[in-house]
């Protein structure tokens, strides 16, 4: 089966994610839509796209088979439901939504309609937790004891510019989106790693303290008032997860998320520059070589701001199982540490074949829904409360090979 593709959304995610969908040999055509008239010609222009539509609702009439939403990250749940109500695949970008009950139905539509939900959750193929989730697999951690999943990115790093572009004149209202709503890339990243789930949560906030009016009760769609949000997990394998979600910080360079792993035989700590493998008997392992991404081979975006353009720029790494990939995606743009390409073959593969990706309706609602209920826990000053189970795919599932 070969897909047509409608992506919602001419953002900056959107024009990476464009020329991968055009070269992948699973997809037929792509389709675009995009509420700014001239946005939207321009974007079908620089690619060649002859189908537009001034809105989500021209994609979910239309004939597309796929509907990829590259929207405001508050949009993506109401989206989504939408375009599965309306018989279309979906891809999302993260996260999958901001309240449980988006999640639940979700989920629930996934499992009514039999279609294919996927999350573009880009933690789950950076090198790192490649690296973990083999050598876990293979028991070379031992039994999990403690975790760490944390996104620093300040807001002064090119959010402010980026809400701009997304939000128009009312940016500050969805600018000051509560860090612990947007939690994939970090819970992701030991979950993927594991195959756990959280169970409890207590988690405490910190109240932004700079007059910019993005964070603060009545100044955003939310009344956030943190720009800063912590969060201590149990895991349901009896191990325990520490997640940081911090837009006010004073950490640059190296990677924004980060990742650090502890099992009773071994364990794997990421800072902003360096990675490291240790044992209980004491031996250590760079391993910088086999985590380093390559050049993207591809002069850096100018249409980014200067500090995000390192994160749509980047080649693969050593550890990256690089030959799975098309290749006609040898010769073309990757992005957020080599995850890009494969998240659109794994996606493409997924529709196409009738199988479950790695990163599933089930898996996104387990990396989602933690953060809701610890967004929940900090209102209510570190109250410890339980994270809910949404479901597991069916026993009959099929699962792509990765």
């Amino acid at each position: 089966m070969r897909l047509r593709i409608g992506v919602c959304g001419a953002g900056s995610f959107a024009r990476s994610f464009i020329p991968l969908f055009q070269a992948h040999p699973l997809v037929e055509d792509v389709a675009l839509a995009e509420v700014l008239p001239e946005r939207r010609a321009e974007q079908a222009a620089r690619f060649g796209i002859r189908e537009t539509y001034a809105d989500l609702d021209g994609l979910c009439a239309s004939d597309v088979d796929v509907i990829a939403l590259f929207t405001q990250r508050h949009l993506h749940g109401p989206q989504a439901l939408q375009a599965l109500r309306a018989g279309k695949h979906v891809y999302s970008a993260v996260p999958m939504g901001v309240t449980i009950d988006e999640l639940r139905r979700i989920v629930s539509a996934v499992e009514e309609t039999g279609l294919t939900y996927m999350m573009g959750e880009t933690s789950y193929y950076y090198p790192s937790t490649v690296l973990c989730r083999d050598r876990f697999r293979r028991g070379a951690f031992g039994a999990f004891v403690y975790g760490e999943g944390e996104y620093y990115h300040d807001m002064s790093h090119g959010f402010y510019e980026a809400y701009q572009h997304s939000g128009g004149a009312e940016w500050k209202r969805v600018a000051g989106f509560p860090p612990m709503l947007y939690p994939s890339h970090s819970v992701s990243m030991i979950l993927s790693v594991t195959g756990a789930r959280m169970t409890q949560v207590s988690c405490l906030g910190y109240e932004d303290r700079l007059d910019d009016g993005v964070f603060g009760p009545g100044n955003n769609l939310w009344d956030n008032p943190y720009s800063n949000e912590t969060a201590l997990f149990r895991t349901s394998d009896g191990g325990m997860c520490r997640i940081n979600e911090f837009r006010r910080v004073g950490v640059s360079g190296g990677r924004s998320v980060r990742l650090s792993v502890y099992g009773t035989e071994a364990a794997y700590e990421e800072q902003a520059d360096g990675e490291v493998w240790v044992t209980r008997d004491k031996r250590q392992e760079d391993l910088r070589p086999l985590l380093k991404c390559a050049p993207s081979g591809h002069p850096a975006r100018e249409d980014l701001p200067e500090d995000l353009r390192a994160d749509f720029h980047s080649g693969v790494a050593p550890v990256h199982p690089r030959d799975r990939l098309p290749d006609a995606f040898r010769h073309l743009p990757n992005g957020h540490h080599g995850s890009h390409q494969f998240l659109v073959d794994d996606f493409c593969r997924s529709c196409s074949e009738g199988v479950l990706a790695p990163n599933h309706v089930w898996a996104a609602a387990r990396y989602c829904a933690p953060g809701i209920v610890a967004h929940e826990s900090a209102l209510q000053e570190g109250r410890l409360l339980e994270v809910p189970h949404l479901g597991e795919p069916p026993a009959s599932a099929r699962y792509l090979e990765v």
